[in-house]
């Protein structure tokens, strides 16, 4: 058993509430003693936080797939961690691992409860995080699962310059899509998942008419819509679903932090006329299936033929400012803290 020196555990807890975005009096920053690992444990220093959409719904005091974050709590979150110290056969001190982190300086990883994963050595923690990562994972289950993506299919990605929505086009240009048309909320990462990423179109949600333009890009309807946003745009979508068309539901970030509650869409009639199906799923549904996932967007990140981003902010004390990112657009791919 080794250590890396005595210190104190950073803690950012949910101090109350959030009525919309995550401000100054969400979060409070406290310090504790290093939590102690029992005889099959290890001490894990949290180096990055993986920063997740989902995380924002936590915070609410409402029903979801997870209890929500309690008052005077760690906020939750996935992150990866160096081991320091271990009394366990299956960590080894500077073993890098996946789980639960929180937004915290260590955690405790307990062998029991395999709470944590081992990385293979050689992975780029970044990419960890992101492609092989929940999202990445999110976007191959979604898109080949639940989607059932095929040949020609004209497929409309929304949030498309984000983490899991950027992996969603290139999936679908791989197996055979005939039309990837993304949507995102520059001008710059319109022209990123074009030049870069290899989309047919990208329409700018911010400036353009989402309407015309979406039925000048897919003038024969939508066959896949992938629904990272909810909202008006799920509205447009469903009003323009080909034939049989489907709706995968992911996520719906631009609603998360509505203080009212949100309205159902108007046109989820056309799926009646149009003989469609909308499902949502949850990355949890699909455990024991992330190796093949891993292994199948390993080969294609070093086949070059999917592409990646990752954009770090430095230290524990801006999360939240990292997870407001997501919400007002100012990022490009996966967010990430540095958090030491």
């Amino acid at each position: 058993m080794t250590d890396d020196g005595a210190g104190r555990n950073r803690r950012l807890v949910l101090a109350e509430r959030p009525a919309g975005m995550v401000d100054a009096g969400t979060v409070r920053l406290e310090e504790h003693d290093l939590p102690e690992p029992g005889p099959a444990g290890a001490l894990v220093r949290v180096r990055y936080l993986s920063i997740d959409p989902t995380i924002r719904t936590w915070m609410n005091d409402a029903p979801g797939y997870l209890p929500a974050i309690g008052i005077g709590e760690v906020v939750r979150g996935g992150g990866i961690g160096e081991v320091v110290s271990t009394t366990s056969d299956r960590y080894a001190v500077g073993d890098l691992v996946f789980g639960m982190t929180g937004w915290q300086d260590y955690v405790v990883a307990d062998e029991a409860l395999g709470s944590m994963q081992v990385i293979p050595p050689g992975i780029d923690p970044l990419v960890a995080l992101s492609v092989l990562g929940i999202t990445g994972l999110t976007a191959f289950f979604g898109l080949l699962d639940v989607g059932r993506v095929a040949v020609c299919y004209t497929l409309v990605d929304s949030g498309a310059a984000g983490a899991t929505g950027s992996v969603v086009g290139q999936l679908a240009r791989i197996k055979g899509a005939g039309r990837v048309v993304g949507l995102a909320g520059t001008n710059e990462k319109c022209v990123w998942l074009v030049d870069d990423l290899g989309f047919d179109a990208a329409v700018n949600y911010r400036t353009e008419d989402i309407g015309a333009a979406l039925r000048r890009h897919c003038p024969d309807g939508i066959d896949l819509y992938f629904d990272n946003v909810g909202g008006e745009i799920l509205d447009i979508c469903l009003g323009q679903l080909a034939l049989r068309g489907r709706v995968v539901l992911c996520g719906a970030i631009s609603t998360y932090n509505d203080t009212e509650a949100a309205k159902g869409p108007g046109n989820y009639r056309n799926l009646i006329v149009k003989r469609g199906r909308m499902e949502g799923f949850l990355i949890l549904d699909y455990l024991d299936r992330f190796p093949e996932a891993q292994m199948a967007l390993a080969g294609w990140v070093a086949e070059g033929r999917v592409k990646h981003s990752e954009q770090v902010v430095e230290g524990l004390e801006h999360a939240p400012d990292a997870l407001n990112m997501l919400f007002t657009g100012t990022n490009t791919g996966k967010v990430i803290v540095h958090v030491g």
